[in-house]
């Protein structure tokens, strides 16, 4: 029997009404949110002093948490009664820290959440081996919950997770890549991660089957805009919104929505400047100081950066739907809200 769920959410306050919607939600998860960060301090730890210094480095820069937040979330909407929820929490954000340790190093990254990346202080392999540590404590903590089917489905997120960056490198600089193809791509590389998140609450809330493929499908298009809101950020943000530096997709060759329709305009409108452009700085890799700016600027011409911002909100909308089976309350709210602020935030 899981234990008791001894937290109370906040309510939202007047004045709390004028925070973003991922504050807002801070503000009613706090409780259960300060249970997380606490497993997560505990679990970080090691005799190893390189592995909390590194674990530090990343997972105490800040960030929102967006994604452990979803499984705080959907316990409430799904009326969860235990505590398990912190521990499933926790090992969603040991997951997502894991994966940017990696991709830190095949990206070769210069900053993560406004910092620099861990391995250009302690190096690739320490960077990649904590994160192996922090997947492996993942697992101790999805054991702990004694929910083989919650176990399924962080593993399984895990492995996608895994084959969408394999093939994002597979395909790097592959000019021919079809918005279909790389909306694949983000499904596994980034949703399938907020899809679990959401959905393993519900789980160990013994759902209706429903209201478990309500909260996945939620979390999935949730996390299809957030990736391709950032494609567009990356483009034109600011680095305090992205939480990299700006350009570096452009830098890495990356295949991403908005280049991907920039260059597909190019081909119908037989625009042969634009069509060499792109393949030198993608296909070839040849690029010039000025480059990022006349990539932007071409973007700007065929108006890629909206119909990237369109499809974002396509999947907003969706995420919107899909909690259509849940009774009304602030989180529900607070989730629908946030779907519609993460194509938002653009502005």
């Amino acid at each position: 029997m899981s234990p008791v769920n001894k937290t109370k959410s906040k309510e939202i306050s007047a004045e709390d009404a004028n925070l973003s919607p991922i504050e807002q939600l801070l503000v009613l998860a706090e409780t259960d949110m300060r249970a997380v960060d606490v497993i997560i301090r505990e679990r970080m730890q090691s005799s190893v002093g390189m592995i909390p210094d590194l674990a530090e480095h990343l997972v105490g820069a800040g960030g929102k948490r967006l994604r452990p937040l979803l499984t705080i979330a959907s316990a409430h909407m799904c009326d969860y009664q235990g505590t398990h929820h912190h521990k499933l929490a926790a090992a969603v954000e040991f997951i997502h820290s894991a994966t940017l340790l990696h991709d830190d190093v095949v990206d070769v990254s210069a900053k993560r959440r406004g910092k620099k990346v861990a391995n250009l202080i302690w190096g690739n392999a320490p960077s990649i081996l904590v994160g192996d540590f922090l997947f492996a404590r993942s697992f101790n903590l999805m054991v702990e919950t004694g929910s083989l089917e919650a176990l399924d489905i962080l593993s399984t997120a895990a492995s996608v997770i895994a084959e969408g960056e394999v093939q994002q490198l597979a395909a790097l600089r592959d000019i021919e890549m079809s918005e279909e193809t790389y909306l694949e791509v983000i499904s596994a590389k980034t949703a399938a991660l907020f899809a679990a998140a959401a959905e393993v609450s519900p789980v160990l809330a013994e759902s209706p089957k429903r209201l478990r493929t309500a909260m996945r499908n939620y979390g999935r298009e949730l996390g299809i805009a957030f990736q391709l809101v950032d494609d567009a950020l990356d483009y034109g943000g600011f680095e305090v919104a992205l939480g990299k530096s700006v350009g570096d997709d452009f830098r890495e060759g990356k295949m991403t929505f908005p280049v991907i329709h920039a260059y597909q305009i190019a081909k119908d409108n037989k625009d042969e400047i634009g069509l060499a452009f792109w393949r030198r700085v993608i296909v070839d890799h040849e690029q010039r100081d000025i480059d990022l700016e006349n990539a932007i600027a071409l973007l700007g011409q065929t108006n890629a950066l909206e119909a990237t911002l369109d499809a974002a909100r396509i999947h907003s909308d969706n995420a919107v739907k899909a909690l259509r089976p849940f009774k009304t309350s602030p989180w529900k709210t607070a989730l629908q809200e946030l779907a519609d602020y993460v194509v938002a935030r653009v502005h």
